[in-house]
């Protein structure tokens, strides 16, 4: 599993210099939605990874946002996102990352993940069965336990089912807790509750690439993802991800 992290590491790094360097310039939009936008530069990013992906192990199979499934019919499957927070990269707003995940093609378990944000030069590493990393040095999630002393944030997703959903929900959240904070990026959310900066996420329409890297790390540092079918879109998920100390699933 260390070479499959080296590998994702690599990639990440290379895939957040080349966002780097194109973060405030002319960006050509491949298509503008109603609550999201699409770039050129996600599918160059994404390019980028699965080139560097596949010439180490060109038989494994890429599940990206950008394209679909690619590669062959090896028995791990890497899951990316080549820019988490691609409404903030458009505006101007220094939040995303870059989100790359490894697992068994079968039976779907989660082995290896990195997040990187390349504007903070903060790399996050997981392997399944090991706390863990930030920049190299052993995270853990928080101990907050009370409702009163937690931070967490809300997703809003890209329907008006889904955001009707959200509101009624962050009226329930908001009221109970210390701060709720709207970020942009599930895959950095899910990283800040690894790092214990968050306590927890909420959002009612999430896709497998956001959180897949960030599931790992939030489990692997003591905390609890629940996810489940979204009844707004299919194909998309409830998720829930916590400290695992607080008791939020009574506000869900």
């Amino acid at each position: 599993m260390k070479e499959l992290l080296a590998t994702a590491t690599a990639a990440a790094h290379a895939a957040g210099k080349l966002i780097t360097e194109n973060f405030g310039s002319e960006l050509t939009v491949n298509e503008m939605q109603r609550h999201d936008i699409k770039l050129e530069l996600d599918v160059r990013s994404q390019k980028l990874i699965t080139d560097m992906i596949l010439a180490r192990f060109p038989d494994h199979a890429i599940l990206g946002e950008e394209g679909g499934e690619t590669g062959g019919n090896g028995d791990i499957e890497w899951i990316v996102d080549p820019i988490d927070g691609t409404v903030n990269y458009f505006f101007g707003i220094p939040h995303f990352c870059v989100s790359i995940a490894a697992r068994k093609r079968e039976s779907k378990e989660l082995l290896i993940g990195v997040i990187f944000d390349p504007m903070q030069n903060e790399t996050w590493t997981v392997i399944r069965g090991e706390k863990p990393h930030l920049n190299g040095k052993p995270i853990a999630v928080s101990n907050r336990a009370e409702m009163a002393e937690a931070v967490v944030t809300v997703g809003f997703s890209k329907s008006k089912e889904a955001l009707d959903l959200g509101f009624e929900r962050y009226k329930r959240i908001a009221y109970e807790v210390r701060k709720t904070r709207m970020l942009g990026s599930a895959a950095l959310a899910m990283a800040y509750i690894a790092t214990g900066r968050l306590d927890a996420y909420v959002e009612e329409q999430i896709s497998l690439w956001d959180i897949a890297a960030g599931q790992l790390m939030v489990e692997m540092g003591g905390g609890k993802v629940m996810l489940k079918p979204s009844t707004t879109k299919p194909g998309t998920m409830f998720i829930c991800a916590s400290n695992g100390k607080l008791p939020i699933e009574e506000y869900l």
